[in-house]
């Protein structure tokens, strides 16, 4: 199979179910963000020395991919299709659980911190940052564009990655600046 494919060149690209759609096209907008923000938390993976947190940020880049065939797809029917495209509940409590964990062994926050610390740290936080955008992005999709608990995950996740930041820094011997 070849990678390219002349398909795309004049501008349209194809959504789950091969309706034609311009690349400007919201919706391709969105899993394209989502796209990005799957290549920042490879970035911070690469650079994560703690080997707990690289192991949820590959979980975290599997979990990104469902997402983005999710979004690729506005008849709601790839997950019937490909288990693996699913996002669902248990997939929250997860996240919400390592949220959890992670916070409690993190100093409390008393103040806004600002973004940066180690190699790790840093890059988290930049996926934090392409995360809210992602996530706007898909808000603006409409309130029936996608399922509700895909917009809860999003949204979860970048809550995860904000308490990465901070944990990969604190195990980085890292300390955070605060404003």
């Amino acid at each position: 199979m070849k990678i390219y494919t002349r398909t795309g060149d004049s501008g349209d690209t194809s959504l789950f179910g091969g309706r034609r759609v311009s690349k400007a096209d919201s919706r391709v907008a969105a899993y394209g963000e989502v796209d990005e923000l799957n290549a920042w938390v490879g970035q911070a993976r690469s650079v994560a020395a703690d080997t707990q947190l690289a192991s949820m940020l590959e979980q975290l880049q599997r979990d990104l991919f469902a997402v983005g065939a999710r979004l690729s797809d506005p008849a709601h029917r790839v997950a019937e299709r490909v288990g693996k495209a699913a996002v669902g509940a248990e997939d929250i409590e997860r996240i919400e659980k390592w949220i959890d964990r992670l916070e409690a062994d993190l100093p409390a926050l008393r103040r806004f911190i600002l973004p940066g610390g180690g190699s790790a740290g840093a890059a988290l936080h930049v996926a934090r940052t392409v995360c809210r955008r992602a996530e706007r992005s898909i808000v603006a999709l409409g309130p029936d564009a996608v399922e509700p608990e895909l917009l809860v995950y999003v949204n979860r996740v970048s809550d995860l990655l904000f308490v990465m930041a901070r944990a990969a820094n604190l195990r980085d011997g890292v300390a955070e600046t605060e404003w």
